[in-house]
């Protein structure tokens, strides 16, 4: 591996064999389990429910949404420290829009993370709005996909967030 690059592995494994594979689109599960060396717990995952999958597992898109969100927070952390901006909460509402294709297929058409951002002081707010834009830009997930990543973001003071 070359300086500065970073291998992940995952393994899958397909649960979804009902005793007849792949006969037929209604004949088999979605249900597949992800793993990864090393982490406490295995993801149940399925298709999305609109795809026959199982409503109480992860779906791709989730997946994908939460890698988006998680990525953001991680980076705007980071850049908060940077900054001075104490951040004493943080929470995300991230909605993805996909849009099928007619063919069977289809893809993203945007995803709007909206994290909310509870400061240590009033004097940090501004700042801590402003820092959404340098962590996108950070974030190796949102620079990796090929549909827009907007935001919206909020933040509050702690004495205030405890107010409400």
């Amino acid at each position: 591996m070359r300086l500065g690059e970073h291998r992940y592995e995952v393994s899958l494994a397909w649960e979804g064999d009902r005793g007849t594979g792949t006969s037929g689109y209604r004949e088999y599960g979605r249900e597949h389990v992800v793993r990864s060396d090393g982490k406490l717990h295995d993801l149940a995952g399925s298709s999305d429910r609109a795809f026959h999958g199982d409503r109480a597992r992860w779906n791709p898109e989730e997946l994908l949404l939460a890698a988006l969100a998680d990525c953001h927070m991680l980076s705007y952390l980071h850049v908060a420290v940077r900054h001075g901006v104490v951040v004493r909460g943080y929470a995300d509402v991230a909605v993805g829009t996909m849009q099928e294709d007619g063919r069977g297929g289809g893809a993203f058409t945007e995803a709007v993370l909206r994290p909310h951002v509870v400061v240590a002081d009033a004097s940090m707010l501004e700042l801590a709005q402003a820092l959404h834009h340098e962590a996108s830009e950070l974030c190796f997930i949102a620079s990796s996909v090929s549909f827009p990543v907007r935001h919206e973001p909020t933040a509050s003071v702690l004495a205030e967030a405890g107010a409400e």
